[in-house]
């Protein structure tokens, strides 16, 4: 089951990563690259052990993708943040101010066994 706040995310994810796709200078050329990741990108929502009370990925401290999509999934939203804000506003808006959200308690099989 997801909650509305993933089910947000999924939509802004979508997005930007639609936007990137489409105008961006520096995207592939190959469409399916980029279903592919935001698939990945939906599936890592669904599993994020912080469920609906999740942090902003920059700031969470558990990595849920490999290296090389957490930095194409940074490259995608630095260049598609500020273009949301004329194209999809509320989104962008929604997502901003998810980042300022308190940050939940780590769940207990994550914490460091001292």
């Amino acid at each position: 089951m997801t909650g509305k706040r993933i089910l947000r995310e999924k939509l802004t994810l979508y997005k930007m990563i639609a936007l990137y796709a489409r105008r961006s200078p520096e995207a592939l050329p190959d469409p399916f690259h980029y279903q592919a990741l935001y698939e990945y990108a939906a599936k890592r929502l669904d599993c994020c052990v912080f469920g609906e009370e999740k942090p902003a990925c920059k700031h969470c401290p558990v990595h849920c993708y490999p290296f090389a999509k957490r930095e194409e999934i940074k490259q995608i939203m630095r260049w598609a943040g500020p273009r949301m804000l004329w194209r999809h506003p509320l989104l962008a808006l929604r997502h901003l101010l998810d980042g300022k959200r308190p940050f939940p308690p780590l769940p207990e099989k994550y914490r460091s066994k001292k």
